[in-house]
């Protein structure tokens, strides 16, 4: 079945609200307009304003009234309109949202699921153009996952659902207009583990969300030159599937990780980190970094374009991991 992205999560979402009485979908702009990304178009319509609910806007009052929602037993959808955004809802999220199983000693389950667009590429500026996961995978007591197919996309929403912990959705804006066939009857995925979206054996590139077709893209350029590269799709962010990162660089000798983050402290840095310390004697060259410049991204396009990750960095990294 012929289909997009967006259609994709408008689907999951609608699927949820029909089958489950305790989800209800909330944010700016979710209900009438439907939503600034069109993802819950036509839903205020159908399921009415009690399941689709419009929000102020104050990130920090939405978030605490879904979080106070799934602590009474409901099953709260929260939309965030752009990841930057979600910075003023931190407090919620990371003081309460993540921490609030532990600090009752278990008692309490926070089964909220937060989803937000991320990522560069549309020249919205510096304030608009952030890729934050990697900050939030920082965190203990969340799950943080960014699906970057039309199977996850349609798929990950009701496992999300189902976990009795937070869960912190991650959607690259780029993706939305993503077209693609998607199986019938597909439904849930899980949320554990890595994928390996396309095989092979010279080197290992790994990434997620946004930046994987831009990788499967710079995979088909290097087939073309007999390099093979297997294109590893970490999915989800936090807990990291240790063990598929691990076996793929075993697999290949060589690692080329990219990400949209800024290059320090990055979520890049912590998969060389564990390769460093778990998988060393399986490396025959130096794992490379393939990251945003370290600036605020810019707004015109062809600097915008020269500091976000794109098909020839990427290249130009397995050659230098391949050739020096």
């Amino acid at each position: 079945m012929k289909t997009t992205y967006r259609e994709c999560v408008r689907q999951a979402l609608r699927e949820a609200l029909l089958r489950d009485p305790r989800v209800f979908l909330m944010g700016e702009d979710v209900g009438r307009y439907g939503g600034c990304y069109a993802c819950s178009k036509g839903l205020h319509d159908e399921l009415g304003p009690e399941r689709v609910r419009d929000t102020p806007l104050s990130e920090s009052a939405f978030v605490g009234a879904g979080i106070g929602a799934a602590l009474g037993g409901m099953r709260p959808i929260v939309e965030i309109m752009t990841c930057n955004f979600s910075l003023l809802a931190l407090d919620q999220i990371l003081n309460n949202a993540a921490t609030l199983r532990h600090m009752s000693g278990g008692q309490f389950e926070v089964p909220v699921v937060i989803r937000m667009a991320t990522g560069a590429g549309r020249q919205l500026a510096a304030q608009h153009s952030h890729s934050l996961e990697g900050w939030y995978a920082h965190i203990p007591g969340l799950r943080v996952v960014a699906p970057g197919t039309l199977a996850d996309a349609r798929g990950m929403l009701p496992t999300a659902l189902a976990d009795p912990d937070p869960v912190l959705i991650f959607e690259n804006a780029l993706l939305y207009n993503l077209e693609g066939e998607l199986p019938e009857g597909a439904g849930a995925v899980d949320i554990d583990h890595a994928c390996v979206r396309r095989p092979g054996s010279d080197v290992s590139l790994v990434t997620y969300g946004g930046s994987l077709p831009k990788t499967l893209a710079a995979a088909e350029v290097l087939a073309a030159e007999g390099i093979s590269a297997e294109v590893l799709d970490l999915r989800v962010l936090r807990p990291l599937d240790g063990a598929a990162i691990l076996a793929t660089v075993d697999k290949t000798k060589r690692l080329v990780v990219v990400d949209e983050g800024w290059r320090s402290v990055s979520l890049a840095a912590e998969v060389v980190a564990r390769v460093a310390e778990e998988g060393f004697f399986s490396l025959d060259a130096p794992p490379v970094r393939v990251c945003s410049e370290e600036v605020p991204i810019p707004y015109p396009k062809h600097l915008e374009d020269a500091a976000l990750p794109q098909v020839p960095k990427i290249v130009r990294a397995v050659r230098q991991v391949l050739h020096g």
